[in-house]
């Protein structure tokens, strides 16, 4: 997905409106397509969200701690629909501490389960306003369309 995106945007395929959103906004580096990525494959998708965000967003801040340090969102693994939603929810405090930390309104998050889950938790977390969007979804919102 990163791959495609970022070649489709430097080719000049797709065109981005960079002030499409003015809020604040943040990204979320997902388990498997950070350290485990890393750890198995040997290259962790870091840079190449991040540059896409550039690519969307004139105002987004990283997450501290960022990239490989950052705290899991408590949603791996199915985590949502395995019924233990006690433990789930409590995992995902850190998270969620990281975002309202940055003042964020929305978070982009790449990662299927990182966006039931987050979406789940944030009005726990007296975050119901909070934005979670996909990645493709932010590119999707910010393209520029051809006039006809």
């Amino acid at each position: 997905m990163f791959d495609l995106l970022i070649r489709y945007i430097r080719q000049g395929r797709i065109t981005l409106d960079r002030d499409r959103f003015t809020e604040p906004a943040t990204y979320h580096d997902p388990c498997n397509y950070g350290r485990r990525a890393e750890k198995i494959f040997g290259h962790g998708f870091f840079d190449e969200p991040r540059w896409i965000m550039d690519q969307c967003l004139a105002n987004w801040v990283d997450l501290y701690p960022d990239r490989r340090h950052q705290f899991c969102c408590g949603g791996g693994g199915g985590a949502l629909t395995n019924g233990y939603n006690e433990e789930r929810i409590f995992y995902g405090r850190r998270k969620m501490e990281q975002i309202k930390a940055v003042g964020a309104g929305m978070l982009v998050v790449p990662c299927h389960s990182c966006h039931g889950q987050l979406n789940n938790i944030k009005a726990t977390y007296g975050m119901p306003q909070l934005s979670v969007k996909y990645l493709w979804e932010l590119v999707a919102d910010c393209l520029v369309l051809p006039a006809k």
